[in-house]
This record gives structure tokens, C-alpha cells and sequence, in this order.
């Protein structure tokens, strides 16, 4: 079966400032949190996905375990380059058979591992939050992060008070890639999603999941599409845009640009899914 978005990383310099934009955009935006491996996030939360802003706040606690690897130093090397989406999260039900499966399709990077912090609900109580990751990794797009995320205590994370947000955004509609040749990716990204089937054209693809579409443009369709410039990929793949499903368009401008947005494009649309 597919596997929906759970999540997209937004590594920054500035955490605070990050947060600030998106408040200003009229999002509802998380408390900090501190990671054991040098890492704080803030969150944004829709029904089932979320945004996670990310900085790395303490390198010293670098360890040699897999989350130091794959969001400290990995956020490290991201925010020295560049500000942006670095890393997909899928959501999962089992991270140790999605690990297995992506051992099967040769896409993996490492073993699954599990992680466990507090949380804080709107009243400022205490929760215990448990979150288990496996990893995958598309040797065509080293500026991009993959893994899927399984919650076991998913009604401690999940609030309804934070997922009401001022611009009326009510749920994820997708998330886009760009790259010069998005053909190279299409297979990795179905077999990390899941999916037996795509849409695809000489401007990209487009699959399918539970929750919201992935895509991944050329550079010019992107700009076509959106009308504002995706990230720089000579280096590879990058992630580019989130597309919001909101119930007021006219709230504020349909496209957020990546001046605007410390490196991120932010789509807001009535519709849940285009393909163009």
C-alpha cells in the first residue's frame, strides 16, 4: 500500500525567524523543542501532516548514531549551502517492515531507529511523544532527505488546537520536487512511496498517495506553473513547494516565493490536487 506524507523538514539558520514568517503567513506555530543530537524544531500542524522548522542549535551533541547523522549533520551541511525543504517524510505503520522493503528495492541507507521526547499540549502539560524512522536515499538527489515516520503515541502528537491556523490552510494538497531530469527519479520515488503507478510527462511526474500528490518538475515547468523560481539544482534534486489546501484563497497571495519564505515556495490553492 502507498504511503501518505507524514511530514516535510524546513531547515533553517534562524528558528525563531522561521517561525516568525510562517505566524506572519497565519499559521499556528509550536513551541521549541531540543533534540538529544544538537537539532530544535518548531512545528506546524495540518490533520495528519506537519511542517517541521529545523536548526541545528548544538553541534557538540553529535553522536555516531543514525538521527546525528541524518538531521544533525545532514542539517548542518544543508543550512551551510542554503535555507529550504531538505527531507521527505512518509508516513508509516511499521518502520521495521518498511525498512525491510526498502532493503528489498535497494533503497535503503540505514536500519530503523527509534526515538523517544516530551511534548507539550496547548495548557503546558507534559506528553510523551515516541516516534520510530526508517531511511531510504536516492543516490540522484543528495540534497534531499527520504525516510517514513511511525507514531506510537500518535494521540499525544496530534491536536486539534494547533491545526487551526489564521489563513484558513486545512490540509496538505502535495509537495513538489524540481530537478533538470525528473525521469532520473521516478523510480526511486515509487518504490519509496509505494505506488505502482504515475503520471508523467516530458515536465515531470506525479504519484499519487493517501495524503497529498509528489511531484517533481523540471525547472522551467516549475517556474511555469507557479510563476516564481524553484531552488538551484546544480546539485541535484531539491525540494521545492508545498501546496496547501485552504478554505479562503483569498486570505493572502497564492504563491509565497522562496525570497519570502527562507527558501521555501508555499502554494496556497482550493483545490487539493492540479497536475498541469
Amino acid at each position: 500500500m502507498a504511503r501518505g506524507l507524514d511530514h516535510i523538514v524546513h531547515a533553517v539558520r534562524d528558528l525563531d525567524a522561521a517561525a516568525e514568517i510562517y505566524r506572519r503567513l497565519g499559521f499556528t506555530v509550536g513551541a521549541r523543542n531540543r533534540h538529544p543530537w544538537g537539532t530544535h524544531n518548531r512545528i506546524i500542524q495540518l490533520p495528519g501532516f506537519f511542517i517541521e522548522l529545523l536548526t541545528l542549535a548544538e553541534p557538540e551533541q553529535f553522536g555516531g548514531d543514525v538521527f546525528s547523522k541524518f538531521f544533525g549533520v545532514f542539517t548542518h551541511e544543508f543550512t551551510a549551502r542554503h535555507d529550504g525543504f531538505s527531507t521527505l517524510i512518509l508516513e508509516s505503520q511499521d518502520a521495521i517492515a518498511d525498512a525491510a522493503d526498502f532493503r528489498a528495492s535497494g533503497i535503503a541507507v540505514a536500519e530503523p531507529k527509534r526515538f523517544d521526547r516530551e511534548g507539550k499540549r496547548p495548557d503546558g502539560s507534559t506528553v510523551q511523544l515516541g516516534f520510530s524512522l526508517a531511511f531510504a536515499g536516492d543516490d540522484h538527489a543528495r540534497e534531499i532527505g527520504f525516510a517514513t515516520c511511525q507514531q506510537h503515541r500518535p494521540e499525544n502528537f496530534w491536536n486539534p488546537a494547533f491545526q487551526k491556523h489564521a489563513n484558513s490552510a486545512s490540509g496538505i494538497a502535495g509537495v513538489v520536487a524540481v530537478a533538470e531530469t525528473p525521469s532520473r527519479h521516478l523510480d526511486f520515488m515509487q518504490r519509496f512511496i509505494g505506488a505502482a503507478a504515475a503520471r508523467s510527462d516530458h515536465d515531470g511526474f506525479a504519484i499519487e498517495t493517501p495524503r497529498g500528490t509528489v511531484e517533481m518538475l523540471t525547472p522551467n515547468a516549475f517556474l511555469a506553473r507557479f510563476g516564481v523560481k524553484g531552488p538551484d539544482v546544480t546539485g541535484g534534486a531539491r525540494l521545492a513547494a508545498l501546496r496547501f489546501s485552504v478554505g479562503e484563497p483569498g486570505l493572502l497571495d497564492a504563491v509565497i516565493g522562496a525570497q519570502d519564505a527562507m527558501g521555501a515556495v508555499l502554494v496556497f490553492e482550493p483545490t487539493t490536487n492540479q497536475w498541469h
